[in-house]
């Protein structure tokens, strides 16, 4: 017997806060309607210029109970050195396998860190892979079947890409902070940064208001306040436009 569980989507991140950064809000807006949601991060974020690996898990452990998430695991790969390799191909392919996703969001194919580029190319690899029954997988001395996702999707980070659609975080949007406010290593937040780290991108005062800027830029765009864009890898069709009638 198979030691498996369907999940609605499963959330593919290189370090541990690119999920609540780029996708914290759609994060958020599904837990709240009772859907299935599993987050894996590839790396601890070891190499990260501020903070330690132990602080990180830490932060993480706190930010994923503010997203209402209850299971995030950790794939242990280099930080900085994601590699095309058969380990980590089979590593992704037994956490699809394991968790069964209808819907997989990962990093985008085009980005300022080359562990984003490489999560992307690594989770492509493994989903076409996962569905191939001469690869065998085993989880906890068990083997795996074949899974593949029905959709997969690329959340937005650094650079920008044009939109496939766009996702409602309206009301969720302040939850997203608080969660991303929880790596409190790696970001701005006032009274608790120790002004001997180094300054990195996102640890800037005026990150959190760049990020917000954005969100509502989205959100303008759809008519709404705030809006995290997704990027579609493979063609989406709707049933009719009856879905919008």
């Amino acid at each position: 017997m198979e030691i498996s569980q369907e999940t609605d989507v499963l959330i593919i991140a290189a370090h541990p806060d690119d999920a609540e950064l780029s996708c914290g809000g759609t994060i958020v807006q599904l837990t709240a309607s009772g859907k299935s949601v599993v987050i894996a991060d590839c790396t601890r974020g070891e190499l990260g210029s501020r903070g330690t690996a132990e602080l990180r898990a830490q932060e993480t452990i706190n930010a994923t109970k503010i997203l209402g998430v209850s299971t995030r695991v950790n794939l242990g790969m280099s930080d900085g050195n994601i590699q095309l390799s058969q380990e980590n191909i089979h590593s992704v392919i037994s956490l699809i396998r394991r968790f069964r996703p209808k819907i997989i969001l990962f990093n985008p194919p085009y980005e300022r860190h080359p562990d984003h580029e490489n999560v992307h190319r690594l989770v492509r690899t493994a989903v076409f892979q996962s569905g191939l029954t001469k690869i065998e997988t085993y989880f906890e001395d068990t083997l795996q079947n074949t899974h593949r996702p029905k959709h997969i999707f690329s959340y937005m980070q650094t650079y920008e890409f044009q939109p496939s659609f766009y996702i409602d975080i309206s009301d969720y949007f302040d939850v997203k902070t608080a969660a991303i406010r929880a790596y409190s290593s790696q970001v701005f937040v006032k009274d608790e940064n120790d002004e001997n780290e180094p300054v990195t991108f996102i640890s800037k005062p005026d990150f959190m208001e760049m990020l917000e800027a954005r969100a509502r830029y989205f959100g303008a765009l759809i008519g709404v306040k705030y809006a995290e864009p997704y990027l579609a890898i493979e063609p989406v069709g709707i049933p009719s436009f009856g879905i919008w009638l």
